[in-house]
Order: C-alpha cells, then structure tokens, then sequence
C-alpha cells in the first residue's frame, strides 16, 4: 500500500490524475487571446502562454481572466478529488494538485509546450491549504512588486513552499500534501530555469515591459 491506499482503490487514484492532469491542461491563456481577437499567443512576447506573457499584449483584463482561470484549473482538480474520493481523500487531492500542474506545464494539446505553473499551482495550493496558499500568493505579490519581476515572486514563493507547508502550515513530512508540495516547487522552479539565468544576468523582463524575442519567458 502507498499511503494507506489499498491496491484495489489504484485505478481510482490514477483516474484522479489523470483527469486532474487534462483540467490543467487547458491553455486558458492560448484560449482567451485567440477568442479576443488577439491571434496566438505563442507567437506573442515570450510565446509562454501565461497570464505574464498575456499582460504583454496590453490587454491588462485578459491576463487578470488568465491569471484567475489558471488559478481555478487548479482549485477545481483538488475539488474534483475531494468528490470523487471519499475515502483516501488527503492522498487524491495531492495527487489532483501535483497532476493539475503537471498539466499546465506539459499540456497534450500543445504538444506538451505549456506554461510555467504558477497559477495553477496557487490555487491548488490554496484548495489544499488555504493559510498556506495565500502565504505563497503573499510573497509572490510582495516581490514581483517590489522587483517589478515576476518570476521573481513566483520563484520565492514557490522556494520557500516546503518551509511554509511546515512552519506554520504544521504539515508533516509524511503527509501526501507535503509530498504534492515540494514536487509543485520542483517543478515550478525548473521550469524557470531561464528566468533564473536572466535574473541573474540583468536581463529578466520586468512587469509591464514588452518583449518581442525569444520562447521561454514567464
């Protein structure tokens, strides 16, 4: 057994996943663009498909609508966890939350090309924990603020998850939650690994600046 989970209740579990994985696989951002009339947003800016590379476009709405459905895809994963499982129910919602991201990352739409995670894993964090969720939101605004980077408080708050989850989210390293947190981190963090090289090279696009070149933006 994997957390308690007995051998028969597996297909249940892996149904979770992979539903919870094509729920974060919309490409809300790739969506809303096109349906605005504001063409393919891969071809735009960092040709990411988040709400940061959305907010290049000028259309401030649009990223804001990004920003909340990315968030959502999230929530809405762990929620569909919590109904279908009721048994088992901390282990599935990990599994809906880490699967959301993963899907959000690795789209199968878009030839597994997506987006960096970050609101995604938010508001899947917020649905396992929202003390702990909001925490995260709470650094990730106070630095993308105060260094006008984004993925600057998008790789703080997501850094310093693992801490939070255990002081003062009280979460053990035994839990499935914990688990589910430091693979989102992981996860989230690696996919900024060019964001990291800019930052430190001075390079990094800041909020509000566009940008015309390059694929592997926010």
């Amino acid at each position: 057994m994997i957390y308690g989970i007995p051998s028969y209740d597996l297909p249940l579990m892996a149904a979770v996943g992979f539903l919870s994985y094509l729920i974060g696989s919309i490409p809300f951002g790739l969506v809303l663009t096109a349906l605005s009339g504001g063409g393919d947003i891969r071809k735009i800016g960092s040709g990411n498909i988040g709400a940061t590379n959305v907010l290049r476009t000028g259309n401030k709405k649009l990223a804001a609508g990004t920003l909340a459905l990315d968030g959502t895809k999230g929530a809405f994963a762990v929620f569909c966890a919590f109904v279908l499982c009721p048994f088992h129910t901390e282990a599935a919602e990990a599994l809906a939350a880490a699967c959301a991201v993963a899907g959000h990352c690795f789209p199968v739409w878009l030839k597994f090309r997506g987006g960096k995670g970050v609101a995604t894993g938010l508001g899947a964090m917020i649905a396992l924990s929202p003390a702990i969720g909001l925490c995260c939101c709470a650094m990730w605004l106070i630095f993308a603020r105060a260094t006008r980077i984004s993925s600057a408080g998008a790789l703080v708050a997501f850094a310093a998850l693992p801490l939070v989850m255990i002081w003062p989210g009280h979460v053990p390293f035994s839990s499935p939650l914990y688990l589910a947190g430091v693979l989102i981190a992981a996860l989230i963090i690696a996919r900024h690994h060019t964001n990291i090289t800019r930052i430190f090279r001075g390079t990094e696009p800041r909020i509000g600046q566009a940008r015309t070149t390059g694929r592997d933006g926010t």
